[in-house]
C-alpha cells in the first residue's frame, strides 16, 4: 500500500475520529491499523497531525517544479536527435544539439525552455531520460565459429595500452533474424581504440573475399592510416586472404585476434554492435541481396552522424573500493571527431580536412536521412512478409 492510499484512509476517518468517544477511537484505531499495517502509536500520531492543520493548509513539500513538461518535451527531441543515447553522453552536448536544430530551423521551443534545458543537471537529466523507454530490446543469435587455421595469427592478450590512432577492433553482425540457415546480409564494424572512430560496411554473407572488400572500403574511408586489426576468431577474418592482404599494405597492417569465447577481450566492439548497428537496423532478417546497397547507403550517413556528433566515454582507470569493489572512472564525453583533433599522432592536414567536413554537415539533416533509410528497410521487409 502506497502513501497516497494511506493518506486517503486517514482523511476518510478523520471526522469520525474527531467526534468519537475514547472507546470508539480505540475501535477505529484498531481497524485502521489492521488495514494499513501500522502501529497504534503511528496511527494516533498521524490523526493528531491532520487535526492540528488549519483549513487553508497546503502541502508545499518537494519545492517548486523548475523543469516542467515543456522542458521534458525539448529534452526528448534532443534525445531522439542524438540516437537515444544515455544522459551522461548527452549532458555536455545539449548546447551543440540545440544549435543544430536552430541551424535547420527545426527548434520550436521557447527561449525560457531552452535556457532551462541547458542548465539542467546530470542527475535530473538521467531521471527524465530513464523514463523515455528504449526502441529495441537486446536479442540476437551468434554466428561466429572459430577458424581451423588459428595458428597463423597471434592472440592479443590483455588490455590495449594507449595505442596510436589506426589500431582498432573489428567484428561482424549477422542480420539473420531468428534463423541462422540460408543466405542473408552481414555488417562489418571497425572501431578505433584511441579515438572511437567507427566505420561500417554491409555485405552479402560473410565469405572471405566479401569481408576483405568491406575492410578495404573501411581502410579507404578511415581518416588516418590503418595500422592494426584485431578481430575475433571467426573464419571471415582468420584466413589467408586477409593475412596476405595485410602484409602487402604500406605500412604493413598488424593482424591479431582475441581468445575464443572471451568476449571481454573484444569489449569495445562488442558493446558498439548494438548502439551503432542493432539500434538502427534492428534484429530483423535481411535475406535480399538488394538490401546490401540500402544498408551501405545508410552506413555512409550513419558514419558521419556517429563520428561527428554522438559523444562517447572511455574508461581511463579503475579504482578498488572498500569490500573489493572496483569502480571505473570515465573521461568527459567526447565525439570521435573531437578525439581525433586532440590526438598529436594525427597529421595536421587530416585534422583540417575533418574540420572542413564538419562545417558542411547538419545533424538534423543526417538524422532525417537515417530515419528515411531505416523506414525504407522496414517497409521492404513488411512488403515481403505480405
Amino acid at each position: 500500500m502506497n502513501m497516497a492510499t494511506q493518506n486517503t484512509i486517514y482523511e476518510e476517518h478523520l471526522l469520525a475520529y474527531r467526534r468519537s468517544s475514547r472507546a470508539q477511537k480505540g475501535a477505529l484505531l484498531n481497524a485502521v491499523c489492521r488495514v494499513i499495517g501500522v502501529t497504534r502509536k503511528a496511527a494516533t500520531r498521524r490523526f493528531n497531525i491532520l487535526l492540528s492543520r488549519s483549513p487553508d493548509w497546503k502541502d508545499t513539500r518537494g519545492g517548486v517544479q523548475v523543469y516542467g513538461p515543456d522542458v521534458t518535451t525539448a529534452l526528448k527531441d534532443i534525445w531522439d536527435l542524438a540516437g537515444r543515447i544515455c544522459a551522461e553522453r548527452i549532458h555536455g552536448k545539449i548546447a551543440t544539439y540545440v544549435q543544430q536544430f536552430q541551424w535547420s530551423h527545426c527548434w520550436k521551443h521557447q527561449p525560457e525552455t531552452t535556457r532551462l534545458l541547458c542548465q539542467m543537471s546530470l542527475g535530473t537529466m538521467k531521471q527524465r531520460v530513464g523514463k523515455f523507454g528504449n526502441l529495441y530490446a537486446r536479442c540476437s543469435r551468434g554466428s561466429t565459429k572459430p577458424s581451423g587455421i588459428r595458428e597463423i595469427i597471434p592472440i592479443r592478450k590483455g588490455p590495449w595500452h594507449n595505442p596510436s590512432p589506426g589500431y582498432g577492433e573489428i567484428d561482424t553482425v549477422a542480420h539473420c533474424g531468428t534463423d541462422l540457415q540460408g543466405d542473408y546480409c552481414y555488417s562489418v564494424q571497425y572501431t578505433d581504440v584511441a579515438t572511437t572512430w567507427t566505420c561500417l560496411a554491409a555485405q552479402w554473407n560473410k565469405g572471405e573475399e566479401a569481408t576483405l572488400m568491406s575492410i578495404t572500403g573501411i581502410k579507404e574511408r578511415l581518416p588516418f592510416p590503418l595500422l592494426g586489426l584485431d578481430p575475433d576468431s571467426g573464419g571471415e577474418f582468420i584466413n589467408w586472404h586477409l593475412l596476405g592482404w595485410t602484409k602487402q599494405q604500406d605500412p604493413v597492417i598488424t593482424l591479431t585476434r582475441t581468445r575464443p569465447y572471451m568476449k571481454n577481450d573484444h569489449a569495445r566492439i562488442e558493446q558498439k554492435n548494438y548502439v551503432n548497428i542493432r539500434k538502427w537496423v534492428g534484429y530483423e532478417r535481411y535475406d535480399d541481396s538488394q538490401k546490401v546497397a540500402v544498408l551501405n547507403e545508410l552506413y555512409r550517413v550513419l558514419e558521419d552522424y556517429l563520428n561527428f556528433f554522438i559523444p562517447s566515454v572511455m574508461c581511463i582507470r579503475k579504482e578498488r573500493q572498500p569490500r573489493k569493489r572496483i569502480k571505473r572512472i570515465y573521461d568527459t564525453p567526447q565525439t570521435a571527431y573531437e578525439r581525433v583533433l586532440a590526438q598529436t599522432d594525427v597529421n595536421q592536414r587530416v585534422k583540417e580536412q575533418l574540420q572542413r567536413n564538419y562545417a558542411t554537415l547538419s545533424m538534423v539533416t543526417l538524422k532525417c536521412r537515417i530515419d528515411t533509410l531505416t523506414k525504407q528497410l522496414t517497409a521492404r521487409r513488411h512488403k515481403q512478409l505480405r
